[in-house]
């Protein structure tokens, strides 16, 4: 097998205000500012001027956002994040961190439905809407997820196949669980 890329490195997406998008990540979500790149390259034919800054996440990784000098690039390059729940990153937390991000949110003023929770079973998970329409996922794992992960790895393309074929029945033990 391949030699698997050892971590996320960043996401990048395009922002329509970054001060707004700092004040959400670094001020109400708990994440650090820690690089601002104000450049100018060749891009796509064309200089482009803007703005690139990073939040870094626990594990050294970084969510990314940038902004354009120019309108047209700006407008050009988005941002045209979907709003979608099914569209979003997720991010690892402990119920620690999970608490406080969720009180933050409440504080900042945030409510339903640009927040909510989700309780998955194998997770739980803390959903808001940053102020570019991205929904971030804070999702705190069950303590018991881990024992069944060597299993479900050996499922995975049985469970993928057997869904395609139509067979569309639920096959998360957590939420059987629940139901029983």
């Amino acid at each position: 097998m391949a030699k698997l890329p050892s971590r996320l490195h960043h996401t990048a997406y395009v922002t329509k205000d970054l001060e707004m998008t700092r004040a959400f990540y670094e001020d109400v979500i708990g994440l650090p500012l820690s690089a601002t790149w104000c450049e100018a390259d060749m891009l796509f034919g064309k200089e482009r001027t803007y703005c690139h800054v990073f939040f870094d996440l626990g594990d050294g990784s970084s969510l990314a956002f940038f902004q354009f000098a120019n309108a047209d690039d700006q407008a050009e390059f988005g941002p045209e994040i979907p709003s979608s729940p099914f569209i979003h990153i997720a991010l690892n937390v402990d119920a620690e961190c999970q608490a406080g991000i969720e009180q933050r949110i409440k504080e900042a003023g945030i409510s339903a439905p640009d927040t909510y929770v989700l309780e998955h079973g194998y997770c739980r998970s803390v959903y808001v809407k940053d102020p570019n329409g991205m929904i971030v996922e804070f999702c705190n794992d069950d303590p018991r997820a881990a024992d069944g992960k060597a299993e479900r790895q050996a499922k995975a393309h049985a469970e993928l196949k057997r869904w395609l074929a139509g067979n569309h029945e639920n096959n998360n033990t957590f939420r059987k669980e629940e139901a029983a």
